[in-house]
């Protein structure tokens, strides 16, 4: 059987990955500010008032901000050029980064804000200067919503007029923005909570309304923290590139007048903006220059579809059937 691997030349921009996105890091810092802001003022009138649902909104701000920083690491890190160690680069290391984040949300954030609304049923206590609460529920509303703007702004410049949100954040290979997307979210939601629970106990005079806040506040972090974990395990084993990027791969490939058949297309995600792409093709018989025309296809692939960064294709002579 016939083999030639062909490693294609590597541009500079794909030996030394691009950098951080300065979007996206923008996105990031927007969202340290104003939940290092509000997490200071969340504290101080959850002692102010002994609200434990202003408390888990504290517990909640802080846990953001710990994990901005982390994603900022991750970028960081991430950046870094390939080295005889890492001789496909360091982009993975912001899926553990955001795996990290998942982990500190769902232990940190909602475990605290689970056990502090038990224990205030359990032990419940007067409130005192309620009218705070509304005032900084008020103000991290303004400066979670500026920030979650930022986020859904940076999405809507990925997404595809037919796709949904979701589908969005489920196929992207970049954690980053849908990760704060994510954060903030939760964010308004538990502020609603917060704002309804406080509201209902000094109104109705019951100390029982603030608490179960508290915990649906835990449950909305576990559900956001479930999702980033599944999503960050699936980019950290490898999951394949983006199905529709696959077909389009494929149709470069097809479109080659040398190329008889075309065989499975192996993927894999190197980080955020890099694909590793590696595919065995059948030449059409009486073809003999196999190193210029598999130089022309990863041009093309290139050309297509840049994030495709390390290619390596085999031409066989033969093919075996697919099932």
């Amino acid at each position: 059987m016939e083999r030639h691997w062909i490693v294609g030349s590597t541009p500079a921009r794909l030996r030394h990955p691009r950098g951080v996105s300065t979007r996206s890091s923008n996105v990031i810092y927007v969202a340290i500010v104003a939940n290092a802001a509000i997490a200071l003022c969340k504290f101080v009138v959850a002692l102010l008032t002994r609200s434990s649902a202003m408390l888990a909104e504290a517990f909640h701000s802080t846990v953001d901000t710990g994990n901005e920083l982390f994603l900022l690491l991750g970028q960081k890190r991430s950046a870094r050029p390939a080295d005889v160690a890492h001789p496909f680069g360091h982009g993975k290391e912001l899926y553990f980064w955001t795996l990290l984040v998942g982990v500190l949300i769902f232990g940190v954030g909602g475990g605290l804000s689970i056990y502090e609304g038990i224990v205030r049923l359990l032990q419940p206590s007067a409130y005192r200067h309620t009218g705070w609460n509304y005032f900084v529920l008020a103000l991290a509303a303004v400066f979670e919503g500026r920030s979650w703007y930022v986020a859904y702004a940076e999405l809507l410049t990925q997404k595809s007029s037919d796709e949904s949100m979701m589908h969005l954040m489920r196929r992207s290979k970049d954690p980053t923005v849908f990760t704060i997307f994510l954060e903030d979210s939760a964010a308004l939601v538990g502020i609603a909570l917060a704002f309804l629970g406080i509201l209902l106990s000094t109104q109705l005079k019951t100390p029982y309304f603030d608490p179960a806040a508290s915990i649906l506040i835990g449950l909305v972090l576990l559900i956001v923290a479930m999702f980033l974990i599944w999503e960050s395990r699936k980019l950290l084993v490898g999951e394949s590139a983006d199905p529709e990027q696959l077909s389009r791969v494929r149709a470069i490939l097809a479109s080659e007048p040398d190329v008889e058949k075309v065989g499975e297309l192996l993927t894999m995600p190197l980080g955020p903006d890099q694909v590793l792409l590696t595919v065995a093709l059948q030449k059409r018989p009486g073809v003999r220059e196999v190193e210029s025309i598999i130089e022309r296809i990863e041009n093309h692939i290139r050309s297509e579809e840049p994030s495709i960064a390390r290619i390596f294709i085999e031409a066989e002579r033969t093919l075996p059937d697919g099932p």
